[in-house]
C-alpha cells in the first residue's frame, strides 16, 4: 500500500514496531501487511450493527447511589509506580465463561523499540526521570517525572525535547498531555498546577498557564478539543475548566472559565467527543460535546452555543476504588452514523447513543450494556464495533461490542504500566485531596493508555508498547504457525460467512471476500492433506491408524462441501489420500453420512466404483443399500449392481436400480413375487426374510399407486399413469409368465390376499381415494373388486375374518357419497350366513368382532334387519344385537344382552346408570330400563354386589325394601346390605342412603350369622340402629363384646363391665380348669375366634376389660369406681388359689403379671392404701412372709420413683436453661462494639474526618456504623417515651424488599438491628479544621422488640408456664448470630425449644442422699 502524506500516524509508522513475540528480531520485518480490498470510511460506517432496540433514558436517576456498601467488597488497586509501592493486590474475579468460537490472535502486541531506548537513556544521561504520560496523534509525546516533554517522530527518532529540568524542579511531573487534532500544538499539564502549550514545529514555548484554577491542585488531564482555541483541563480538587486561547495584538491570553466546582462532587476523568475530518459537517459536532465522569455520575455537556448540561446518569452501586472511564466513537447505528459514549466504573461498561432527530431535538438512548466481571482501570475503542479493556490485574480484553463476545484475553502485567496516583493524591502540593478521589487514584493510569487511529498505546516504567489489530491473513496464519489448523479452518470460514468479529482487511464485495478467503482455505486444505499423511504413525495398531484418520478426514470433507469444492474432495484430496490404504477406506467411510444427508449427490465414477467395493468387501452391505438409493447410479454397471444386491438381499437398492436406471417398475414385483408366492401356496410358514420381503412388496405397490418412488423421493410426474396402469395391469394378470398347470386365476391377488388380506386391501383403499376423476382408473377399480369377490367368496382358503375384512373395505368404499362401484346385494346375505352360522362354534369371537366392523362402517343397508337381528340371536352375537337395539332405541333390550354375554356382564352396571342420569334418553326409555333392572336385580346382586348397592343407592332409593324382598338368598341379602348400608364397603363416597333403622338393625342380624367378627366395627362405623333392639339381637347369637359395646354407649358401665366380666372369667375357668370349662370355651369358638392358648384368649379378654374400666372411670364418683377396679382384681385374684401342683407355677406367674397390670392401670384412678389394703386382705398375698407381696409392692414404687424423677429432671432442665437464656441476653446487651468500616454508610464520609462540627455516631452490633444527623434524614429512627430508638438503614432496606405480610408475621422474631446500639459522639476542635476526636460512651439501648421481650422476661415468675416464654425468647433471635438465643446448632442454644418435648428416662437407681 502507497504511503500517502497523511499516513504518517502511527498506523503506518508500525512498520518499525515489534511484535509481542518479544525475541531478538530486527524491525525491518514487521511490516504491516498488504489489505487486500482497502476499506472506505462509507464501507466502515456503513458496516451493519447488530444493536438491540434501544431506549429513551428518560429517568437518569436509575439507581440508587446512597445503597452503596463501599465495603461490599475488597478494595485493592495497582500502586502509583512512582510513589515506589509495587505491592500489587490482586482483585478476586470470578472466572470468565470461555466462549467455544475460534478468533484466533486478535490483537498484535508490538514495542516500540527506539522510543523505549531514547526513554531509559533520557531518564540516565539527562536525568529526564521517569516516563508518567503519553499522548499520541501524527507524533508521540512522552512525559517525564522531572517536568520533560519527548516528542518522537513516526520512525520514533527524537524530535523534541521540550522544557528543562529547573522549570521540572518547579512545575513538578508531566501530569497530562495533549495535542491538537492538526498536531501544531501540545498541551502539558504539571502535578503543581501549571500548564504549557508547546508549538510542535519548532518547539517554541507559547505560553504557561498558572492561573486557570485554584492554586495547590495538580493537574489530571487536559484536553484539546476539536476546536483549536478551545481546552479542557481538570484538577485534583475534583474541578473542571475551559481554557479558550486567543491571540490579541500579538499577545497570547488564555481565559479560565470554571464548568464543574469539585465541592459539588469531585470531577475525575473528562473526555471531549473528536470527530474525524470527514465527520467535521456531522450534526452533533457544532455542540462541541464534553463527558465528565465524576465519583457518582456521568456528565454530558455542550460547550457552543451555550453552555448546557444534556445528560446526567448515576452509577448506581460500586466499589469506591474503581476508576470511572470514558470513551466516545462514531458508530453506524440504524443506518445513521452518531457518536457513542462508553462509560465504565467498575464492571460493566454502559453505552449512551446521541443523536438528534429531524425537529432538531437532542436524544440520548441507552443501548444495551456489557458485564465483564472484571474491575476495569482502561477503556478504549480501537474500531467502530471493538473494544479494548484492561481490568485491575492488568489483563487486556478484546470485546465485540454488537455481539458482547470476549474475543481474546493478553497479560500486560510485564509492561509495568505506569499509574497517576501521586498526581490524584496531589502529592506534590501536600497532599490536600478528599480520601475518595485518592482512592479511586490508587488504580488511575488515564496518562499512560492512549488510542489514536486504531491504535492502543501503553507507556511502561521503561517502554511503550502499542496494540495494534492483526488483519484477516495475519490471524490464520498466526494459527497456522502453531499448527492449530481446525481452529485456522475455522476462523477462516467465519471470515468467509462474514460472521468473524474485529475483521480487518476484507472489507467490499461479499463475492470477492468470499473468493478470496476460499482461495486461503484451500490452501489450508492442501497443508491439511499433507500434514495428516506426514504426521501418521507407521508402526502400531492398525486402530491407531483409523483413529489418526477419522480425526482428520471428516474435516477435509466438511470444509469442501461447504465450500462446494466436491472437485477438489473427489480429484486432488483423494489422490493424495489414496497412497495410503488405511486413509483410503476411511475416507470411503465417512462420506456414508454425506450421501445419505444427500450432502453429496453424485460422486465422480471412480469414487463410487471404489466406494462400492470397498463396502462389499468389508461386508457393509446395508451401508451399500443405503448409499445406492440416495446416488446417481446411471455411471455404474446396472446389471452388475442388480447381481449384487439380489444376491445379498439389498432389494430396497434392487428396486431404486430398477426404478430410476431403467425406469422398470414391474420386474421387482415380478422377483419379489416368485420369493414369497411358493410358501404361501404349499401353506409353508414364511420365514423373517420373506416376510420383510412381502411388507417391501406392499409398500412398493403402495407407493408406485401413489405416484412415490421407493424407496424415497417422487416418480417423474410424466411416468405417474404409466406407472400406475402398469401397476394395475400386473395386478390383474390372469396368470404369471412362468405360470404352471396347477396354477389358480389372478395369483398375484391371490398372493397378497393370503400374505397379509387386511394390509393389502388398506393399500387399495388409499389408492381408491386418489381415483375420484380418473376414469380408467375407476375402470381398473371395479375391476379389482369383481376379482377380489370371485377370489375370497366361496373359498374355504380363506378365514371368516379375512372374508369381514373384504365386505368390511367394500362396506366403506360402498358408503361412500361419490361410490360408482357395483357389488350384488346377495353376496352380502351370502357373506351373513357364513359369519352367523350357528352349527360353527369355532372363532365365535372373531365372526362377531368382523360381522360388527362391518355393520359400523355402513354395511347394515346391505342387509335386513329383522333376519340379520334373528341371526345374530341365534348365533348368540351379543353385541350384533346391541348394535341393532341401539338403532331402534330399544335400551331395555340390550339389558338382556349384556345379562347374557359372560364377557361383558361386569360392564351392565355402567351402562344403565348411563341411561338413567345421561340427558338425550325420553322418559320412556328410561322408565323402560328403570323396570328392566328391578326384574333382574337379583342377577345384577349375584354378579356384583357392591356396584349394586352403589346402582340401586344412586337411582333405586325408595324400592330398598322391595329389592330385599326380591332377593331369595339370605347370603345375598346380607352382601346387598354390607354393600349399601357399610360406610367402609362403599367404592364411590356418595351421599349415604338414608334409611329407617330396620335395615341396619337387619343387617346387624346377617352380620351375627354371616361374619360376627366385623359386628363391632360396624356397630361403632355405624349411628343409624336403635340400642335395645341391637342389644336383643346381639344377645340372642351370644355375642358378648358386641353387647358389652353397645351397653357401653347406652351409658350402663356396670352392666357392660358385668358382660366383661363373665366373658373373663369363663376365661380364666378354661384356664385353671381346663376340663370343665371345654364347653364354655367350644361355644367361644363357635363365635368364630380364631384359635388360641387360654393366655392369649385371657390377656385379650383383660385387655377389653381393662380399657373399659378406664374409660369408664372418669365419669363415676370413687365408690363407683372402687366397685369395678376391686371386682377386676378379686376376678384376677381369685384362680391364683386354685392352681396347685409344679405345672401351675408358670401359670401363676403370669396371672401376677396379669394381676399387676389392672394394678397399674386402677393406680390412676384408686388411692394407694386403699389397694395396699385389699391386697393385704387376700389370702393369697395375706398370709407368709412379705417376700410373698414384694413383688407388687416394690413395682408400685417404682412406677412413684420413675415419676417424680421425671418431675425434679424436668424442673431442674427448666431453671438451668433460664439462667442460661437470660445470661445470654445479659452479655449481649452490654458487650462493647467494634464498627466494621470507618465511614458511615449512608454518606460514605468518614467519621474521623468530618469537619463540620460535633456530630453523633450510632454504631450497631451488625457492624454497621452511621452519623446521627444521616439516620435522621433517613427517617430510620422510632420515638419512645423518653428515648429514641433506633434500626440499621442497610438491614431494614436489604429486607424491604420481602412482602409485608411477612414483615409484619416476623416482627417479634427478624429485627433488622442488631441486639445492641451505641452512640458515640465525635467532637472536632481547632481553628485549622483539623480535630481531634474521642468517643464517649452516652448510653446502651434496646430496641422496642427487645424491650418487650425484657418485660417478658421480668414477668416470668408471674406466668403459667416458663417454657412458652423461654421458647417465644428463642424465636424472636431466631435472625441473630448462633451464639444470641439460637437454638439451632446443639449444644449452644435451648434444648426446650418445643413445648410439646418428650424425655425417653430409665427409673435412676436408689441411692441415698
Amino acid at each position: 500500500m502507497s504511503e500517502s502524506p497523511d499516513s504518517r500516524s502511527l498506523v503506518s509508522a508500525s512498520s518499525q514496531l515489534n511484535l509481542m513475540e518479544i525475541d531478538a528480531i530486527d524491525d525491518k520485518e514487521f511490516d504491516i501487511p498488504q489489505v487486500d480490498t482497502p476499506p472506505t470510511l462509507e464501507s466502515i460506517l456503513n458496516e451493519p450493527e447488530d444493536e438491540d432496540e434501544p431506549f429513551v433514558l428518560e429517568d437518569t436517576c436509575l439507581l440508587n447511589t446512597e445503597n452503596m456498601d463501599t465495603h461490599s467488597c475488597e478494595t485493592s488497586s495497582l500502586a502509583s509506580s512512582d510513589s515506589g509501592d509495587r505491592t500489587h493486590l490482586k482483585r478476586r474475579k470470578r472466572p470468565m465463561e470461555t466462549n467455544s468460537t475460534v478468533h484466533g490472535s486478535v490483537l498484535r502486541h508490538s514495542i516500540l523499540k527506539g522510543i523505549s531506548a531514547q526513554i531509559v537513556s533520557a531518564a540516565d544521561k539527562v536525568d529526564a526521570g521517569l516516563p508518567t504520560a503519553i499522548t499520541v496523534s501524527n507524533v508521540i509525546a512522552v512525559g517525564t517525572s522531572h517536568g520533560l516533554a519527548l516528542v518522537f517522530d513516526h520512525n520514533q527518532a527524537l524530535r523534541l525535547c521540550l522544557g528543562t529540568t529547573a522549570t521540572g524542579a518547579e512545575y513538578g511531573a508531566v501530569s497530562a498531555l495533549s495535542i491538537n487534532h492538526d498536531c501544531t500544538r501540545l498541551l502539558c499539564g504539571f502535578a503543581k498546577g501549571q500548564i504549557t502549550m508547546w508549538d510542535l514545529a519548532n518547539g517554541k514555548l507559547l505560553r504557561t498557564i498558572t492561573d486557570a484554577h485554584p492554586p495547590g491542585t495538580a493537574i489530571l488531564h487536559v484536553k484539546f478539543t476539536d476546536n483549536p482555541t478551545l481546552a479542557i483541563c481538570n484538577d485534583s480538587g475534583g474541578s473542571v475548566f475551559e481554557l479558550s486561547f486567543r491571540r490579541v495584538m500579538g499577545m497570547r491570553t488564555c481565559e479560565s472559565r470554571c464548568l464543574f466546582s469539585g465541592s459539588k462532587g469531585e470531577v475525575c476523568c473528562v473526555e471531549p467527543l473528536h470527530a474525524a475530518l470527514e465527520l467535521k459537517d456531522h450534526p452533533i459536532t457544532q455542540y462541541c460535546l464534553l463527558a465528565m465522569a465524576s465519583l457518582t455520575k456521568i456528565l454530558v455537556i455542550g460547550l457552543k452555543p451555550s453552555l448546557k448540561v444534556w445528560m446526567t446518569f448515576p452509577y448506581g452501586k460500586t466499589d469506591p476504588a474503581s476508576v470511572p472511564q470514558l470513551a466516545w466513537q462514531f458508530v453506524a447505528v440504524q443506518k445513521a452514523v452518531n457518536p457513542i459514549l462508553a462509560f465504565c466504573r467498575g464492571d460493566t461498561v454502559h453505552f449512551l447513543l446521541v443523536k438528534k432527530d429531524e425537529s432538531g431535538t437532542i436524544h440520548v438512548i441507552k443501548q444495551r450494556q456489557l458485564s465483564l466481571n472484571s474491575d476495569l482501570i482502561s477503556l478504549a475503542w480501537i474500531n467502530s464495533r471493538t473494544l479494548v479493556v484492561m481490568d485491575s490485574s492488568e489483563k487486556v480484553h478484546v470485546v465485540d461490542r454488537p455481539s458482547q463476545e470476549e474475543l481474546e484475553v493478553l497479560d500486560l502485567s510485564e509492561v509495568q504500566l505506569v499509574y497517576n496516583s501521586s498526581h490524584f493524591k496531589s502529592l506534590a502540593t501536600g497532599g490536600n485531596v478528599s480520601q475518595a478521589l485518592a482512592l479511586v487514584g490508587e488504580k488511575a493510569c488515564y496518562q499512560s493508555v492512549c488510542s489514536n487511529g486504531g491504535q492502543i498505546v501503553y507507556l511502561g516504567t521503561k517502554s511503550v508498547h502499542i496494540m495494534t489489530l492483526r488483519n484477516w491473513r495475519e490471524r490464520v496464519d498466526h494459527l497456522l504457525k502453531q499448527e492449530k489448523f481446525l481452529e485456522a479452518l475455522s476462523l477462516a470460514w467465519s471470515f468467509h460467512e462474514g460472521t468473524a468479529k474485529a475483521v480487518l482487511g476484507l472489507f467490499g464485495d461479499p463475492a470477492k471476500r468470499k473468493g478470496l478467503v476460499a482461495d486461503k482455505m484451500v490452501e489450508i486444505l492442501f497443508q491439511y492433506v499433507d500434514r495428516s499423511i506426514k504426521k501418521c504413525p507407521e508402526q502400531g495398531k492398525i486402530q491407531v491408524m483409523e483413529q489418526h484418520f477419522q480425526d482428520m478426514v471428516p474435516v477435509m470433507v466438511d470444509y469442501c462441501l461447504l465450500l462446494q469444492r466436491t472437485d477438489l474432495l473427489f480429484g486432488q484430496i483423494y489422490s493424495r489420500l489414496l497412497e495410503n490404504s488405511v486413509a483410503k477406506g476411511v475416507f470411503l467411510e465417512s462420506l456414508e453420512p454425506y450421501i445419505l444427508s444427500e450432502r453429496i449427490g453424485c460422486p465422480t465414477a471412480p469414487v463410487m466404483r471404489d466406494l462400492l467395493a470397498y463396502f462389499q468387501e468389508n461386508g457393509m452391505m446395508e451401508s451399500v443399500e443405503n448409499c445406492l438409493v440416495h446416488m446417481d447410479i446411471t455411471n455404474l454397471d446396472i446389471q452388475q449392481v442388480v447381481q449384487m444386491c439380489w444376491e445379498n438381499q439389498l432389494y430396497d437398492a434392487m428396486i431404486y436400480v430398477f426404478n430410476s436406471g431403467m425406469n422398470d417398475y414391474i420386474t421387482p414385483m415380478e422377483k419379489l413375487f416368485q420369493v414369497i408366492s411358493v410358501p404361501l401356496r404349499e401353506g409353508r410358514p414364511l420365514t423373517d426374510e420373506q416376510v420383510v420381503m412381502g411388507n417391501k412388496l406392499l409398500v412398493y405397490i403402495s407407493c408406485c399407486l401413489a405416484g412415490r418412488a421407493y424407496p424415497i423421493g417422487d416418480i417423474p410426474e410424466d411416468l405417474v399413469p404409466l406407472v400406475k396402469n402398469q401397476v394395475f395391469e400386473f395386478l390383474i394378470r390372469l396368470h404369471s409368465a412362468e405360470a404352471s398347470q396347477d396354477e389358480e386365476v389372478y395369483p398375484y391377488i391371490h398372493t397378497l390376499l393370503h400374505f397379509d388380506t387386511r394390509e393389502f386391501l388398506n393399500v387399495l383403499a388409499l389408492t381408491f381415494e386418489d381415483f375420484k376423476n380418473d376414469k380408467q382408473a375407476l375402470e381398473y377399480q371395479q375391476r379389482i373388486v369383481d376379482i377380489l369377490l370371485k377370489v375370497m367368496v366361496d373359498n374355504p382358503d380363506f378365514t371368516p375374518s379375512q372374508v369381514g375384512c373384504l365386505f368390511t373395505f367394500l362396506a366403506r368404499q360402498l358408503a361412500k357419497p361419490d361410490n360408482s362401484l357395483f357389488v350384488n346385494r346377495k353376496l352380502f346375505d351370502q357373506v351373513l350366513e357364513y359369519l352367523s352360522s350357528p352349527d360353527d362354534d369355532s372363532r365365535h369371537t372373531e365372526r362377531q368382532q368382523v360381522l360388527l366392523e362391518l355393520l359400523q362402517v355402513g354395511g347394515v343397508v346391505q342387509f335386513d334387519e329383522t333376519r340379520l337381528l334373528s341371526l345374530a340371536e341365534k348365533a348368540e352375537f351379543y353385541q350384533i344385537c346391541e348394535f341393532m337395539y341401539e338403532k331402534k332405541h330399544l335400551y331395555d333390550k340390550i339389558i338382556d344382552c349384556y345379562l347374557k354375554d359372560p364377557l361383558r356382564k361386569e360392564e351392565i352396571f355402567n351402562y344403565i346408570h348411563n341411561i338413567l342420569s345421561m340427558p338425550g334418553y325420553s322418559a320412556e326409555e328410561k322408565r323402560s330400563v328403570w323396570d328392566k333392572t328391578l326384574l333382574h336385580v337379583q342377577e345384577l346382586v349375584t354378579t356384583d354386589p357392591a356396584k349394586s348397592a352403589e346402582l340401586v343407592a344412586v337411582h333405586f332409593t325408595n324400592e330398598v325394601h322391595q329389592i330385599i324382598s326380591n332377593l331369595q338368598d339370605d347370603h345375598l341379602v346380607f352382601l346387598f346390605l354390607q354393600s349399601l348400608l357399610d360406610p367402609r364397603e362403599i367404592l364411590h363416597p356418595q351421599p349415604l342412603l338414608r334409611s329407617g333403622p330396620d335395615l341396619h338393625e337387619q343387617l346387624v342380624g346377617l352380620l351375627c350369622r354371616f361374619s360376627p367378627q366385623q359386628v363391632i366395627d360396624f356397630l361403632k362405623t355405624s349411628q343409624d340402629y336403635r340400642l335395645e333392639e341391637t342389644i336383643q339381637i346381639v344377645q340372642q347369637h351370644q355375642l358378648h363384646e358386641a353387647k358389652a359395646f353397645l351397653l357401653e354407649k347406652k351409658g350402663d358401665i356396670q352392666g357392660a363391665f358385668q358382660v366383661l366380666l363373665q366373658t373373663l372369667e369363663a376365661k380364666l375357668l378354661g384356664l385353671t380348669q381346663p376340663r370343665e370349662g371345654v364347653d364354655q370355651l367350644r361355644h367361644e369358638e363357635e363365635e368364630g375366634q380364631e384359635e388360641e392358648g387360654p393366655l392369649q384368649r385371657v390377656q385379650g379378654a383383660l385387655g377389653d376389660i381393662i380399657a373399659l374400666c378406664v374409660r369408664g372411670s372418669h365419669g363415676l364418683n370413687q365408690q363407683q369406681r372402687e366397685a369395678l377396679w376391686f371386682s377386676l382384681l378379686e376376678a384376677m385374684m381369685s384362680p391364683q388359689k386354685l392352681l396347685k401342683g409344679s405345672d401351675a407355677k408358670q401359670t401363676s406367674e403370669v396371672l401376677k403379671e396379669f394381676t399387676m397390670q389392672v394394678l397399674n392401670s386402677m393406680s390412676s384412678f384408686i388411692a394407694l392404701p386403699a389397694i395396699i389394703h385389699r391386697i393385704l386382705q387376700d389370702p393369697v398375698y395375706g398370709t407368709g412372709k412379705l417376700a410373698e407381696i414384694q413383688g407388687l409392692i416394690l413395682g408400685m414404687l417404682d412406677t412413684f420413683n420413675y415419676e417424680q424423677t421425671l418431675l425434679e429432671t424436668t424442673t431442674s432442665l427448666l431453671n438451668h436453661d433460664l439462667h442460661w437464656s437470660l445470661s445470654h441476653l445479659r452479655a449481649a446487651v452490654s458487650r462493647g462494639l467494634h464498627p466494621r468500616q470507618d465511614h458511615c454508610n449512608i454518606c460514605l464520609q468518614q467519621y474521623r474526618r468530618r469537619q463540620e462540627g460535633e456530630d453523633e455516631i450510632i454504631i450497631f452490633s451488625c457492624g454497621h456504623l452511621y452519623h446521627c444527623q444521616c439516620l435522621q434524614r433517613k427517617e430510620q429512627g422510632v420515638a419512645g417515651l423518653g428515648h429514641h430508638s433506633w434500626s440499621c438503614y442497610k438491614c431494614t432496606s436489604s429486607q424491604g424488599r420481602r412482602s409485608t405480610d411477612q414483615n409484619t408475621m416476623e416482627t417479634g422474631r427478624g429485627r433488622s438491628a442488631s441486639l445492641a446500639q451505641t452512640r458515640v459522639t465525635s467532637v472536632h476542635r481547632g481553628a485549622s479544621g483539623v480535630g481531634q476526636g474521642r468517643k464517649l460512651l452516652c448510653d446502651a439501648t434496646l430496641d422496642t422488640q427487645q424491650s418487650q421481650a425484657w418485660d417478658q422476661l421480668r414477668c416470668i415468675y408471674r406466668g403459667p408456664s416458663r417454657l412458652a416464654i423461654l421458647s417465644e425468647l428463642s424465636s424472636s433471635h431466631g435472625h441473630e448470630k448462633a451464639s444470641l438465643l439460637n437454638p439451632v446448632h446443639p449444644g449452644t442454644g435451648s434444648i426446650f425449644h418445643s413445648e410439646n418435648f418428650q424425655l425417653k428416662l430409665s427409673p435412676p437407681p436408689l441411692v441415698e442422699e
